[in-house]
């Protein structure tokens, strides 16, 4: 996840709604939803079907679920938001907001824009309005700079920033920190960044499962934690805990 900002905004979108489902167990029915209605309404395009009783109960199918998707997106990044202001924290707080990639404002009525919408999605072969073409925009709030042209350690920051605002938003509402698993966290990070992060771990007292290749990135963790060391023998992984 280290390219997060860098890349695509499929990979922003699916990280969106990884946490807005941590929030809305109803998340995930209502992204299921809204693709199987678009992925039919984008065969009706590419067949170039002009028969508008196929397209109304889609479009109305996906109005309905992109209501859910973009309610609980937002309650996300708002939860978020709140479980950044005031924090006692080493890392950068993040403005996040959703965004269309061409700038254009959400439609108040999604049904209404896809059936107005309808030659132009013919001719792209795919629907061209929706809460699947939504961007995370993310500023490092301090310096008002986009995530984007962060450095990559300010870019790293970032992320654990929303990591940890997730778990401290979570343990608030069921009043006990969820397991946080996380691949080379260290890396990228310089030392004074690494002891706060482990601070805040157990400040949070989370499980935290924490991978890394060299054994001294997790000195500053000290007794707090269990070491695993994971090596290869005779073709064979060995694992020696501490």
């Amino acid at each position: 996840m280290d390219r997060l900002w860098t890349e695509s905004a499929e990979g922003r979108r699916q990280f969106l709604d990884r946490i807005s489902l941590s929030f809305a167990p109803d998340h995930a029915v209502a992204v299921l939803s809204y693709d199987k209605a678009m992925r039919d309404r984008n065969r009706l395009l590419r067949d170039q079907i002009a028969d508008a009783h196929w397209y109304r109960a889609l479009e109305a199918q996906m109005a309905q679920a992109a209501l859910v998707i973009t309610a609980n997106r937002q309650t996300a990044l708002t939860r978020l938001a709140e479980a950044q202001d005031g924090a006692k924290t080493a890392f950068p707080q993040a403005d996040l907001a959703m965004i269309n990639p061409d700038g254009a404002p959400f439609p108040d009525d999604l049904a209404l824009a896809l059936a107005e919408g309808r030659k132009r999605d013919m001719a792209a072969g795919r629907a061209l309005s929706g809460p699947h073409r939504v961007d995370l925009q993310a500023i490092y709030a301090a310096k008002g700079t986009p995530a984007d042209q962060c450095s990559t350690g300010e870019q790293k920051a970032l992320l654990i920033s929303l990591i940890l605002a997730n778990a401290r938003a979570l343990a608030q509402s069921l009043g006990s920190a969820p397991i946080l698993l996380l691949d080379e966290v260290a890396a990228h990070l310089d030392a004074d960044r690494r002891a706060a992060l482990y601070d805040e771990l157990c400040a949070l007292g989370a499980q935290a499962l924490m991978t890394g290749t060299e054994a001294g990135l997790f000195d500053s963790l000290g007794s707090r934690g269990q070491t695993v060391h994971v090596a290869e023998t005779d073709g064979l992984s060995r694992i020696v805990m501490e």
